[in-house]
């Protein structure tokens, strides 16, 4: 059934008339404009105030506002799937600005945050992971190895986070994450050994080198607001090495967004 939807959302978008997501010109899905203020900018550091304990360095390819808001929205929440590869171009730029300078050893691990299946099964689709798969092709193509990881899931539910501050987002979260049998041996050992992992060139050469090079895990999410979710999901990265959660901020792993709050933004402007 859900590949049943995700079919007729991509011929749906074939078929029926085309708007730019983001302002509504006609005969386009995308405008050069709105193209422009999604990915025109180099990616800069962000960060959220108050800073969630935990939270890595953080680098967003443009405020989440206007145009921006309107074309995350349309892939998230109303399936217009065809706009993961130009949101998936602006999240490369984020990594590729907070994975340091470019002659740095290893692979570009993209460990997207994951969602709620309920809410997965809803959309029939997971954003996060399509966009995260869209800019690891992006990378690649730029001559840089990259990979999508799913290495985290949540392990309780948790409330609908609209509508909650920063505080009472954080107490919603505390804990929500864990990595996957598969992700925790990866990360404990550095080795790639069994499941879902062992699959694809960038999996082959990993196991075959053995060591991982834990300092290019770069944790992905479409938005940050409160950085709530990213610091937990650092939280749980950096448990399974057996580090502290400031240690997060450290170099345990990044994190790239597509958009931040305009606020994030202006914190670090200077």
């Amino acid at each position: 059934m859900r590949n049943a939807w995700r079919a007729w959302q991509e011929l749906s978008g074939l078929l029926l008339p085309v708007a730019c997501a983001g302002c509504g010109r006609p005969r386009t899905e995308l405008c050069t404009a709105c193209g422009a203020a999604l990915h025109g900018a180099p990616a800069r550091l962000v960060r959220p105030s108050p800073r969630p304990p935990g939270l890595p360095a953080v680098y967003a390819a443009a405020p989440y506002e206007n145009a921006v808001r309107a074309v995350l929205l349309a892939h998230k929440e109303r399936g217009a799937l065809g706009l993961a590869g130009v949101l998936g171009r602006a999240l490369a730029g984020s990594v590729r600005a907070g994975a340091g300078r470019p002659g740095d050893a290893g692979p570009l691990l993209l460990v997207p945050v994951p969602s709620a299946r309920s809410s997965t099964a809803a959309r029939g689709h997971d954003p996060v992971r399509r966009i995260a798969a869209a800019a690891a092709r992006d990378l690649r193509r730029a001559g840089l190895p990259a990979q999508v990881l799913p290495l985290l899931r949540q392990r309780r539910a948790v409330a609908d986070q609209s509508g909650l501050g920063a505080r009472q987002r954080r107490a919603n979260l505390a804990g929500a994450l864990e990595l996957t049998a598969g992700g925790g041996r990866l990360l404990q050992h550095g080795l790639l050994r069994a499941g879902p992992l062992q699959h694809g060139p960038l999996q082959h050469g990993l196991l075959q080198h053995g060591l991982l090079r834990l300092g290019r895990v770069i944790l992905v999410d479409d938005l940050l607001t409160t950085g709530s979710t990213l610091a937990e999901a650092a939280r749980a990265v950096g448990e399974a090495r057996g580090v502290g959660r400031e240690s997060s901020v450290h170099g345990v792993c990044r994190a790239a967004v597509v958009a931040a709050s305009p606020t994030a933004f202006e914190i670090n402007r200077n």
